[in-house]
C-alpha cells in the first residue's frame, strides 16, 4: 500500500475519534446543564434528632436511639427536637420509653416520648396485654445492685416445705419464672446519674413486666419463701428464641417481610416464660439434707401396711405357683399350743 494513501487512513481515523470524544462531551455538558436548571433547589435546614433503629411503643431509649440529622426547611415541624434547642439535649431524654411506634430514620417528636414525670409512662414502657408488678429485694438477693432498667432476670423461690413428719423440713429452690423484663429499680428507669454515667446502686423494690398469669403466680410465691433475682446474659435471649422455633411456638406469616419477621421475633424473645421449671433440693447440695418432704405418721402407717399386704399378696402368689398340695396337707390348726394337721386328724 502506498504510504501516502495509509498516512491519510490513519489522520482520518484521528479526526474522526477525537470528533467523537468532543461532541459526546458537547452533549453531556448541555444535559447536566439542563438537569441542573430544572431540578429545584432545596433548602437545607437546622438538624433534627432523628431514630437511628426501629423503636416500637415501650421501648425505653438509650445512648443509641438518637442522631441528629439536616433536615428540610420546608418540612420543619414545630415538635421537632432541634440541636441546640435546650430540651432536645440527648442525655435530658435518657429513661424515656416510646409512646408510639417510630421508625429508622424518622425525626422524634416531643408526643412520641413519655417521660417518668408525665402521667401514664409506666403503662407506656409496658408491650400489648403484659402488666407490671412490683417485688421487694434486698443487696443479696438483688444482685448487688447490677440490675439495671431494661435488663432481663430469671425468679428463684426458696422455701421450706413442712411435710408433718418426723425429720428436718425440706429446703428446695425453684427458677418458677424466667426472662422477666425489668421496667424500674425502685423509682428509677435508668442506670445512669445526672452526668450521663452508669450509677449502681442498691434497691430495695423492683418492677418487672409479666403476663397476668405470671402476675397471680409471683403474688402467691411471695408468701411461701424468699424471691431471688438471676440475671441472664444478653445471648440467653437468642437461645430462647431458638427454642422457641424449635418447639413451633413462632409462626411466621408466609407473606410477611423481614422488617415483621425481626418485630415478631423480638416481641417472642422478650416474652417471660413460666414453663419447664427447674428446682433444687437440700440433698442435691449436701448428703445431710433430704431429698422428699417428710412424711406424716398416718401417711407412713398407711404406706407400711400397704406396703405389707402387697408383700403378702406376693408371697401367697409365690406359693400359688409351686407343686400341688392337697387340700388336707395344706391347712394347719393350733390347738392350745399343739400342732394338729387336718390330715392327720
Amino acid at each position: 500500500m502506498d504510504v501516502k494513501k495509509l498516512a491519510l487512513l490513519v489522520g482520518a481515523l484521528v479526526i474522526a475519534v477525537v470528533t467523537a470524544v468532543m461532541a459526546k462531551n458537547m452533549f453531556a455538558g448541555a444535559g447536566a446543564q439542563q438537569a441542573a436548571a430544572a431540578a429545584p433547589t432545596v433548602a437545607v435546614g437546622p438538624k433534627v434528632l432523628v431514630a437511628k433503629k426501629a423503636m416500637p411503643a415501650g421501648t425505653i431509649i438509650d445512648a443509641d436511639s438518637f442522631t441528629y440529622q439536616p433536615w428540610p426547611k420546608e418540612l420543619m415541624q414545630n415538635a421537632y427536637y432541634v440541636e441546640g434547642a435546650t430540651d432536645a439535649n440527648p442525655q435530658s431524654l435518657m429513661g424515656t420509653v416510646v409512646r408510639y411506634p417510630i421508625t429508622a430514620g424518622q425525626p422524634v417528636t416531643r408526643g412520641s416520648l413519655v417521660g417518668p414525670q408525665d402521667r401514664g409512662f409506666l403503662a407506656a414502657a409496658l408491650g400489648s396485654g403484659m402488666r407490671a408488678i412490683t417485688v421487694p429485694v434486698n443487696a443479696s438477693t438483688g444482685v448487688a445492685g447490677f440490675v439495671f432498667p431494661g435488663d432481663h432476670v430469671d425468679m428463684v423461690l426458696t422455701q421450706q416445705v413442712e411435710g408433718g413428719g418426723d425429720g428436718p423440713s425440706l429446703k428446695v429452690s425453684e427458677t418458677i419464672v424466667r426472662n422477666l423484663r425489668v421496667l424500674a429499680t425502685d423509682q428509677r428507669i435508668t442506670n445512669k446519674d445526672k452526668d450521663g454515667k452508669i450509677e449502681v446502686k442498691t434497691f430495695a423494690n423492683v418492677t418487672l413486666e409479666v403476663t397476668p398469669r405470671i402476675a397471680e403466680k409471683i403474688a402467691v410465691a411471695q408468701s411461701l419463701g424468699t424471691l431471688s433475682l438471676s440475671l441472664r446474659s444478653i445471648a440467653d435471649n437468642s437461645a430462647e428464641l431458638e427454642r422457641a422455633v424449635a418447639a413451633g411456638d413462632v409462626k411466621i406469616p408466609v407473606n410477611a417481610n423481614p422488617a415483621q419477621e425481626k418485630q415478631m421475633l423480638l416481641a417472642v424473645a422478650n416474652q417471660p416464660i413460666d414453663t419447664n421449671t427447674t428446682f433444687t433440693t437440700g440433698g442435691d447440695v449436701s448428703r445431710f439434707q433430704r431429698r422428699t418432704v417428710p412424711a406424716k405418721p398416718t401417711q407412713m402407717a398407711d404406706a407400711m401396711a400397704a406396703m405389707g399386704k402387697g408383700l403378702g399378696q406376693a408371697i401367697a402368689g409365690a406359693a400359688g405357683t409351686g407343686a400341688p398340695h392337697s387340700s388336707a396337707a395344706a391347712g394347719v390348726r393350733v390347738v392350745r399350743g399343739n400342732d394338729d394337721s387336718t390330715g392327720a386328724r
